[in-house]
């Protein structure tokens, strides 16, 4: 047997058809990632395997840091300032042991599709891989635009905050037609909702110069966002995100939330109440803004972040200290807030992603009470996030999503990636897509009939991306 060679994770006949002659020929959307639109403006190669792989300071993939600080590998050769052909003979050292673990899988895919590496990555090799990867690195076609090129991406969504100025998707929108590529905002107002942060004060000034609106109270605050989502609309933004590590759904009146926002403003405490007041208010806001500018609304709920203080403290976020989170009742607290909306007829379209995936029948079930609008599914069960990004998890949401919906709208997948060398996923995602289908005609639960699925294959992979978010409009 080949380590991942043609019909990896393909075991049955029409499953290999719709991956090799449909899902495989098809573009990429990648409508939710986290790649630098400065990085893409600016084009330069990378130095090496290291610092495109594993970490540039403190950007980098997380999913590699965990793996590695689980095999005993010192801080410095992970996010530190370590030699860096030591970080990736550690990688090697890492992968090694990560049999069964979806890395195991993505880093050879990496290595083949982007470098044409098809041994398997070991310890004994890493010097064979450094020289080869570093060499095709020093190319043009290394530059992350051509990196995104070269993998047929046609839509790159990245994360941005509302105050930001978006310079670089100016300078990129300037530039589209010659990228063969589009690269838009999507708005991410995690700082937004941290009301009881020190830095909330602060962060209101900042938003109030950007969008040109003095804020004073909770209704010029609405007005600011207004002319934010104005904004992004104006350089192809489509798509909000809402990380909801927690949520308690609390209706409140216009003076409590003035009441609330207020303090915030002033520094003062709050208390876990007035923080779910607040909360609310915001979300809804959000969503009556997202429904008025015909976006799209996605939710990432449930996750437990920086768990391990010290670190956090010494690295900041988003560097591998991040867990499933628990909160029993997250998912009704969701059905609250869009029945709540339904009552105004404010729910924009709408993905739900729980990194728990005890929330998906509840989401999949509830999200069913809101379609309408004439809108194609309005609302869709998020593909299978972070940790739930494996092939029994990637099968688990199809499985849920088919049984309580209608799979053939679905979206599909996205990087939620830090790195340019991510865009495999979306091969991974297509090939367990193909092969569950096919698992469906070997039982006799689908026709034998390759027109039909390829069609509804090719949908999912990019179509139904194209035509819901309203890309290309």
């Amino acid at each position: 047997m080949t380590l991942l060679g043609k019909d990896f994770l393909l075991t049955n006949e029409m499953g290999k058809k719709l991956f090799h002659d449909h899902a495989s020929k098809m573009p990429i959307i990648d409508y939710h990632c986290h790649l630098s639109p400065k990085e893409i403006y600016e084009n330069k190669n990378y130095p090496n395997l290291t610092r495109i792989w594993i970490n540039d300071g403190s950007f980098g993939d997380h999913y590699k840091w965990r793996l590695m600080r689980a095999n005993g590998v010192p801080e410095d050769l992970i996010t530190g300032d370590g030699d860096e052909y030591q970080k990736l003979v550690a990688w090697a050292g890492t992968i090694e042991k990560a049999i069964g673990n979806p890395l195991y899988e993505w880093t050879h895919l990496e290595l083949q599709r982007f470098f044409g590496i098809t041994d398997p990555f070991t310890t004994k090799n890493v010097k064979q891989v450094w020289d080869k990867a570093n060499k095709m690195l020093a190319t043009d076609d290394f530059k992350p635009r051509n990196l995104i090129k070269n993998m047929n991406v046609k839509v790159v969504c990245t994360t941005d905050d509302p105050a930001s100025d978006l310079k670089y998707h100016k300078l990129l929108k300037q530039e589209e037609a010659a990228n063969g590529f589009k690269v838009l905002p999507a708005m991410r107002p995690d700082k937004a909702f941290a009301i009881g942060a020190d830095t909330f004060s602060d962060y209101i000034k900042e938003f109030s110069s950007v969008s040109g609106i003095n804020i004073t109270d909770y209704a010029s605050f609405e007005k600011a966002f207004e002319q934010r989502f104005e904004f992004f609309s104006s350089l192809g933004g489509r798509l909000s995100d809402h990380g909801l590590n927690t949520f308690h759904f609390v209706k409140a009146s216009k003076d409590e939330i003035e009441q609330v926002f207020k303090k915030g403003l002033n520094n003062e405490p709050l208390t876990d109440h007035e923080v779910d007041i607040y909360s609310t208010a915001l979300l809804e806001t959000l969503m009556r803004l997202n429904k008025k500018f015909n976006w799209t609304m996605q939710y990432h709920m449930n996750a437990l972040r920086n768990r391990n203080h010290p670190m956090f403290k010494k690295i900041g976020a988003d560097a591998g200290y991040d867990s499933m989170g628990t909160q029993p009742d997250i998912a009704a607290n969701i059905m609250d807030l869009l029945t709540d909306m339904q009552d105004e007829d404010n729910i924009p379209r709408t993905i739900l992603y729980s990194l728990n995936p005890n929330d998906w029948m509840q989401l999949a079930t509830g999200m069913g009470d809101f379609y309408g609008d004439g809108v194609e599914q309005k609302l869709q069960l998020g593909c299978a996030w972070w940790f739930n990004d494996t092939r029994e998890g990637m099968e688990e949401q199809l499985r849920i999503m088919a049984q309580q919906s209608l799979l053939a709208n679905f979206v599909g997948m996205l990087t939620d990636s830090r790195s340019f060398l991510s865009y495999p996923r979306h091969e991974y995602f297509r090939r367990v897509l193909c092969n569950f289908i096919g698992d469906l005609v070997d039982r006799e639960q689908l026709p034998d009939d390759e027109d039909y699925l390829g069609k509804i294959v090719e949908d999912i992979s990019y179509n139904n991306a194209h035509d819901y978010f309203g890309f290309f409009d």
